[in-house]
């Protein structure tokens, strides 16, 4: 939903991106509902296949991309937020990046339950470790076009007001967020797998 809303935004569609921060926020809560559903009915027992404190950490980690995304959302629209043309295009790639890292950490969160079944057989865990080093790279990826579009809006900051360049870069900073969140998920599955 991310996407969506910084591409109204660069249209300047406000009402489309109140809609959007709308349904990211009824996204977050529905997350937060089913966070706190599996909380309470994750067992306390020794039957877990794994141990109940890294299935919560994990849970943490996936519940952090969600608040990202609802900030970033939060904040675009509450100051009417547009980047300046020169940026679009590279935020535009970027965002796009970061939330590949998202989709990437949300498949390797989907064979959890499939390395479950295999007893974390060799194979399985093969897969998906590779998957969560498509994940780092992804991340390191994110990493390089965040500090070019740094660069970028730190040559024209002279030209823009100051408060508007404060909030453009902890926009920046939240989009790479996404994809650091989705780097703590996989880092926290690769530890599930070394158990």
């Amino acid at each position: 939903m991310v996407l969506p809303l910084l591409h109204a935004a660069e249209r300047q569609d406000w009402e489309l991106v109140s809609k959007l921060q709308h349904e990211i926020t009824e996204l977050e809560n529905q997350a937060d509902r089913i966070k706190n559903e599996i909380r309470t009915h994750l067992p306390r027992g020794i039957f877990l296949p794994v141990p109940r404190p890294d299935l919560l950490e994990l849970l943490t980690r996936q519940d952090k991309i969600a608040n990202r995304a609802k900030g970033i959302a939060g904040l675009i629209l509450g100051r009417k937020m547009t980047f300046p043309e020169s940026l679009k295009g590279p935020i535009n790639h970027f965002a796009n990046t970061c939330v590949s890292a998202c989709a990437q950490a949300h498949a390797v969160v989907e064979h959890l339950d499939e390395m479950l079944e295999s007893g974390f057989s060799e194979p399985e865990t093969k897969r998906v470790r590779a998957m969560i080093i498509e994940i780092d790279r992804t991340e390191r990826d994110c990493d390089d076009q965040e500090a070019a579009i740094r660069a970028l809006l730190f040559a024209i900051e002279n030209d823009l007001r100051a408060v508007e360049v404060i909030f453009m870069y902890r926009v920046i900073e939240w989009i790479g967020d996404l994809a650091n969140h989705a780097q703590q998920v996989g880092h926290r599955l690769d530890q599930l797998l070394a158990r």
